[in-house]
């Protein structure tokens, strides 16, 4: 990622390059890592909670970053959420602005030449030629250790991508969560992205699987549930459910 984050002027005793290096730092652990607590960066970044902080409020004062109660999941223990620190739309901008703009005129073009239909292929193709490079490894390996294989491509791919437990039978399975996503900006206005890429999934996996939440629609992460039926290899259908679009 070749663009630096915008920073504010350092602070008193930082030099600048220092600065905004480090700045930079904890704006990308939090690109590559999803919405992260202060803890969790001062963990990733080999920092104090004091230092990472101190440039959170920098990075704050630019909106760059935006503060969040994080989501919890299930039984909650006492006392208040923790505070996540998530990029808003300006700080992932510095990323991929000008690549995102020329997508977008691309695709109205292509829209308004070719009708909505050349967008759909455009976005299955797209989607198919990723698919294609992990069939191959997800098609070697039984089907209930392909979620786990497929976050692990998809990182590889720079989707900075995890997998988790979620929820409890009968409704139990995993969530596999995309931190990163290169196409974010250009789905909020082409959906079909997202929709190919449910689908994508779907077909890899060997069963349905339905999209909670992703970047584009405004949430910090793209977040897929796979069913518990594709850890047991009971589910065939590779019929995806959408979900909510990017």
């Amino acid at each position: 990622m070749p663009n630096p984050i915008v920073s504010v002027s350092p602070p008193a005793g930082d030099t600048s390059d220092v600065h905004v290096g480090t700045r930079n730092r904890v704006a990308r652990s939090i690109l590559a890592n999803g919405p992260s607590t202060a803890v969790d960066l001062g963990k990733r970044l080999k920092m104090t909670p004091a230092g990472v902080r101190r440039h959170l409020d920098a990075l704050l004062a630019e909106d760059l970053v935006e503060a969040r109660q994080q989501r919890t999941y299930g039984q909650r223990g006492r006392g208040r959420p923790a505070k996540v620190f998530a990029l808003t739309d300006r700080g992932r901008s510095v990323f991929y602005q000008a690549y995102d703009q020329l997508a977008v005129e691309a695709l109205k073009f292509l829209a308004e030449s070719a009708g909505a239909e050349a967008v759909d292929t455009f976005a299955r193709k797209r989607v198919a030629e990723l698919a294609d490079r992990f069939r191959e490894q997800l098609d070697g390996v039984p089907v209930e250790q392909r979620p786990a294989l497929l976050a692990r491509l998809l990182t590889e791919e720079g989707y900075a991508a995890t997998l988790r437990e979620s929820g409890k039978a009968p409704a139990a399975g995993e969530q596999l969560c995309q931190h990163h996503c290169p196409v974010a900006h250009v789905a909020e206005q082409f959906p079909q992205l997202c929709e190919a890429e449910t689908e994508a999934f779907a077909e890899l996996l060997g069963t349905h699987v339905q999209r909670l939440a992703t970047i584009a629609h405004g949430d910090g992460v793209c977040t897929t549930f796979i069913p518990m039926a594709a850890a047991t290899g009971t589910s065939k259908s590779p019929e995806a459910s959408g979900g909510n679009s990017k």
